[in-house]
């Protein structure tokens, strides 16, 4: 799996995506400064912004939605705690607990697409805690999801990916090794 920019640009992916759930009243927007979910509003659709054009953003911004339950939808970003980078030790541990469905779920989407995944700890100015037992439970929480099933947005969301991505074909389980930090 290599990244193409010719072939993985985010302007497909954000028409894919809003064409697919169109009837969830949620539309994707690359482009952003900083990731945000804005929650609807009377008539107005919710907004998932993703960074820049950043591919892996989108994927990772739509994981978050897919888990998200009704009443989160509702709150802009989803009501989640979130520290910026510069973390102390206590809150990256506490950002490694709230990351590892969401994670999973972007390293799903990721297989999908025909992509690798990378583990994002998102604190690049204090790395701080354990980063091989965050891929493990990221790992754990993946394997979860093939074994259990998928939440289902997210199932739907792999099933376009593969269509436009893989072909059709489904994805399987990787080894954790595929997963680079």
């Amino acid at each position: 799996m290599i990244y193409n920019q010719d072939f993985h640009k985010v302007e497909d992916f954000v028409e894919l995506f809003n064409q697919e759930f169109f009837d969830c009243n949620t539309r994707l927007q690359a482009g952003a400064d900083e990731p945000f979910y804005q929650a609807p509003a009377g008539d107005k659709p919710a907004i998932i912004f993703s960074s820049h054009d950043y591919f892996s953003s989108a994927l990772h911004e739509c994981a978050h939605w897919c888990i998200a339950g009704e009443k989160r939808r509702q709150i802009d970003d989803y009501g989640y705690w979130y520290a910026a980078d510069g973390r102390t030790h206590e809150q990256q541990q506490e950002f490694f607990k709230v990351e590892q469905k969401p994670q999973a779920l972007e390293w799903a989407f990721a297989l999908a697409s025909n992509l690798p995944f990378r583990l994002s700890l998102d604190n690049l100015n204090n790395p701080s805690g354990d980063t091989e037992a965050f891929r493990e439970q990221v790992f754990s929480a993946l394997n979860n999801y093939f074994v259990q099933g998928f939440p289902p947005r997210a199932r739907r969301m792999i099933q376009m990916l593969c269509r436009y991505y893989r072909q059709g074909q489904p994805i399987q389980l990787p080894d954790i090794s595929a997963c680079s930090i």
